[in-house]
């Protein structure tokens, strides 16, 4: 069955809309337009990326151990990422080439790895930059028109898709369900900092390759990046950066100062046991709800009522340390929780106080209009 077709515009249109969200790349035209400065540092070095149709995989291994990335992609394809000590300063806005590739495997390699049929080559560098703001009245930036760095670990795909999480939900919220436009200023206040970390350290990390690789710095940075290496062969300080490249250790500061020490982090994707069978943390936000997870028996605060509020109720769950006396939790279409219930507590005041949670990370913080909220809150999607 053919798919859809569409027109495309001879001629420049307008349309309206009551917010746009740029998520056109680096060079975003809509935060040109919107006046955003996008400081950083400019680009002091270059690698080059290939994939290739043809190439010698018995050489992969070889190639790896000489510090080349090596990838097999799907349909036979081949990805080679190589950074060459002597075109580290090439500009990238100079076209790789497939004679480059091959010179620089030659040398390092001994062997070309076989590599041919390039389907595609590019150069990239080290430029880094972070938007001032994320947010200009009624224009949004997300992904790489917010921030752009040297694309070690596919941390930019990590950070953007967390973006538009993050935005969706408070987007949805905002232009379908009423609530006030100062919940996209959320938005920025959880999202930018994130940003700025991310592009701070990979700066840290490009230097760390890039040192290695020339004359001045080799050795001493070789002995650093080895003392690294044994560092981080230690469980616990593996868990740091793991949890900062991963960004699985993202925490958005919570509203009230007593918060829980859960509140505003990532939800654990444990297993869970219901009256309906078992599941997964990540399968309840599928529609992109808040879910009230409860966790054991006992003595309950009242039930949500909002139809943008999932029920959950769990007889057994995966342990977790951080688990271990929880009795509820409020999580974010984001899977970001916006609070937890320990064991013991007034269920009463447990119930309060979480309506109080759900109102303010929906929004709603007016103290007087409760009703309102409320009316609000049931027509969230």
């Amino acid at each position: 069955m053919p798919g859809p077709t569409y027109a495309v515009p001879t001629a420049p249109s307008r349309c309206g809309s009551r917010y746009v969200t740029g998520c056109d790349g680096g060079r975003s035209l809509v935060r040109q337009a919107a006046g955003i400065g996008f400081p950083g540092t400019p680009e002091s070095m270059t690698a080059m990326v290939g994939d290739f149709a043809v190439t010698d995989h018995a050489c992969n291994d070889q190639a790896r151990r000489h510090g080349v990335l090596v990838a097999q992609l799907e349909a036979g394809l081949t990805s080679f990422v190589v950074m060459d000590p002597k075109r580290l300063r090439v500009p990238s806005t100079k076209p790789a080439t497939l004679e480059e590739f091959r010179t620089f495997l030659t040398r390092v390699c001994g062997t070309d790895c076989g590599i041919d049929g390039p389907r595609w080559l590019s150069r990239f560098g080290n430029t880094t930059r972070l938007a001032e703001t994320y947010r200009r009245g009624r224009v949004l930036l997300a992904g790489d028109a917010a921030h752009v760095h040297f694309p070690v670990g596919a941390q930019g795909l990590n950070t953007g898709l967390q973006d538009a999480m993050n935005l969706g939900w408070k987007l949805a919220a905002t232009v379908r369900s009423g609530a006030p436009p100062d919940l996209l200023d959320t938005y920025l206040v959880e999202r930018h900092p994130v940003g700025r970390a991310v592009t701070n350290s990979t700066r840290a990390q490009t230097l760390l390759v890039e040192l290695p690789l020339t004359q001045q710095c080799g050795q001493p940075a070789a002995l650093l990046c080895e003392l690294l290496d044994e560092l981080l062969g230690l469980p616990e300080v593996n868990r740091y950066p793991v949890g900062r490249l991963s960004a699985l250790d993202t925490v958005y500061p919570p509203a009230a100062a007593d918060a829980d020490p859960l509140t505003g982090r990532r939800m654990l994707d444990i297993a869970l046991a219901t009256a309906t069978g078992t599941t997964r943390v990540n399968e309840l936000l599928h529609d992109g709800h808040f879910v009230l997870l409860r966790l054991g028996s006992g003595p309950r605060a009242p039930a949500v009522t909002h139809s943008h509020v999932n029920t959950v109720a769990a007889h057994d769950h995966e342990p977790h340390p951080s688990l271990g006396s929880v009795r509820e939790l409020l999580i974010r279409p984001d899977s970001h929780i916006a609070r937890a219930t320990r064991e013991p507590a007034d269920h009463r005041t447990a119930g309060r106080e979480r309506d109080r949670a759900l109102a303010a990370s929906a929004g709603y913080r007016s103290p007087g209009g409760t009703s309102r909220r409320m009316q609000c809150m049931q027509r969230m999607p």
